[in-house]
């Protein structure tokens, strides 16, 4: 599911907001006090950001400055001021779009629905590969599990991918070598084996043990006993 992270400051607009895109089967959230918006974000980790520039503590330009600096999340202003110096502001902020208050809900969602498509390359796909309680953040390579993150490397992230597509599926290694490297130059078996084995020594150290099972002669799966 989609999460999009609010934060603004108008009560009414808000639940507003949040009602309408509930009804849209998106995730919503708001921070829990305008002090903490970024420290909000990270644990939410949205897919997307509506956010309005004028807020309590620090206006909205401040936090979409800071969010910037550690992500590149799609970001949406909501604002009821319409000067172009305000857009021009925001877009230079770092800000995907921008729409005044008051505005029309259907072409709010008209402009959600565009920027997650330009910013992830995909029509209402979540950003997210989830396989019971475990998940990961295609955009970030990240996977978590109980609270805690695990940042993969582009093979690792390679390897899980394909297998949280369809889990517990059985995948040859030759289909994993191919998703990896994408060549017709030699590889040498061991090397897989190797990607294997560090990732499943990563796994481990947050508590995922034997995720990643061998099926003999033949490749891996992924099988979580919950």
């Amino acid at each position: 599911m989609v999460r999009i992270y609010i934060v603004e400051d108008d009560e009414v607009i808000l639940k507003s907001l949040g009602k309408f895109l509930k009804s849209w089967s998106y995730e919503v959230f708001s921070p829990d006090d305008f002090s903490s918006v970024y420290e909000n974000f990270l644990e939410i980790n949205p897919d997307l950001v509506l956010l309005d520039v004028s807020l309590p503590f620090f206006n909205g330009y401040y936090w979409c400055e800071k969010i910037r600096s550690s992500s590149n999340v799609p970001i949406i202003f909501i604002s009821s001021a319409d000067e172009n110096l305000n857009k021009i502001m925001a877009i230079n902020m770092g800000a995907d779009d921008y729409i005044t208050k008051p505005f029309d809900l259907d072409l709010l969602l008209a402009k959600i629905k565009a920027v997650l498509r330009r910013s992830y390359q995909y029509s209402e796909t979540v950003s997210k590969l989830s396989y019971k309680d475990i998940e990961i953040d295609r955009n970030r390579m990240v996977l978590t599990f109980a609270g805690k993150d695990l940042s993969l490397s582009k093979n690792e992230y390679l390897i899980l991918e394909m297998m949280f597509e369809y889990p517990e599926k059985v995948y040859k290694r030759e289909e994993i070598m191919d998703k990896i490297w994408q060549t017709d130059e030699f590889i040498d078996d061991n090397t897989l084996t190797v990607n294997i084995m560090r990732l499943r020594k990563k796994l481990e150290d947050i508590g995922l043990s034997d995720l990643i099972k061998t099926k003999k002669k033949v490749g891996y799966y992924i099988e979580r006993d919950v």
